[in-house]
């Protein structure tokens, strides 16, 4: 990935105050307001924790843009047509789930279109063969076996705007229901509980997914990629001293695993064979934060850092 000179300056001094980064970020975006949003994390790396975006998957960084205003980062796969992971700052939600308004990433199909999402075209209008070449459609998931999973999920924001921006297709990926709406929701919900109680400061959290060995496609299409699992990590240097002892392990970082295909071996996630018969094979595995990239590694053959020195210190 290639970052501008901000980006270099801000990487070679991740001890910098968290003020002053927010100044550097805010001041950037003033005297680039025309950038592009998507192929450098430059004007949104206020969501990575130290300005420190994860290091060793390869892909296509979009800075998300909702009402000329950004909500949270994503690494896209332009070839598999789903995200890698997207990064965003946890903050307690508010009221209810807003309504399913589906967007698109119109740099995606076209570098020099307006950096903002845009919702989908209301049928019989179609869209535009740009966007369908670059990304995931409506249709891709309409009359599927699986459901679209958010990585960055609305109810762990506050603000409405934040809470919309995370419908976009770029934000999620191919979750079977038994996942999406049984233990990965229970996880969702527990980080929530526990960040609100808990986590005094910023809360940086990292969602993601492993891939197959061999890729499986939606729909047997060859264009849209099924994740075999999803992963999960946050981050937050500043929390209560108070914790239960059950909670010691969560903080400052915590992560977890989980099983999108009942039918993968349980080496890296084991099955609960007790679960309910409509969530059973979709455990998910809470671990250490070097367990996980112990597992990214080895499915990316790569070394994977999430965050900067494992959330280890400022």
């Amino acid at each position: 990935m290639r970052y501008n000179s901000l980006s270099s300056m801000l990487g070679a001094i991740p001890r910098i105050h968290s003020i002053t980064l927010g100044g550097l970020l805010l001041l950037s975006s003033l005297l680039n307001p025309c950038g592009g949003d998507v192929g450098d994390f430059s004007p949104c790396l206020n969501y990575f924790y130290q300005a420190w975006p994860p290091k060793g998957i390869q892909g296509t960084p979009i800075c998300q843009r909702y009402e000329n205003q950004y909500h949270f980062a994503t690494l896209y796969s332009r070839e598999q047509r789903t995200p890698w992971f997207s990064a965003y700052i946890y903050t307690p939600p508010q009221g209810k789930r807003p309504k399913e308004i589906w967007k698109y990433e119109p740099q995606l199909a076209k570098s020099q279109a307006d950096g903002n999402m845009v919702p989908f075209p209301i049928p019989p209008e179609k869209v535009d063969q740009n966007v369908l070449e670059s990304q995931a459609v409506q249709e891709d998931y309409i009359n599927s076996t699986y459901t679209r999973g958010h990585l960055n999920p609305s109810q762990h924001h506050t603000d409405p705007d934040d809470r919309h921006a995370t419908f976009t297709l770029t934000n999620v990926v191919p979750q079977r229901a038994g996942s999406n709406d049984g233990p990965w929701a229970s996880l969702e919900n527990r980080v929530s509980k526990n960040l609100q109680a808990y986590c005094l400061g910023e809360a940086y959290v990292v969602t993601g997914v492993i891939p197959y060995e061999k890729d499986r496609w939606l729909k047997d299409q060859g264009r849209v990629a099924i994740p075999e699992y999803l992963w999960s990590a946050y981050c937050c240097r500043n929390y209560s001293d108070n914790l239960p002892k059950s909670l010691i392990d969560t903080f400052p970082s915590y992560a977890a695993i989980g099983r999108n295909d009942p039918n993968s071996t349980e080496e890296i996630v084991p099955v609960n064979p007790h679960r309910k018969k409509a969530s059973l094979g979709y455990d998910v595995r809470p671990m250490p934060l070097p367990t996980l990239e112990t597992y990214l590694r080895q499915r990316y053959a790569t070394p994977i850092s999430v965050f900067y020195e494992q959330c280890s210190g400022s």
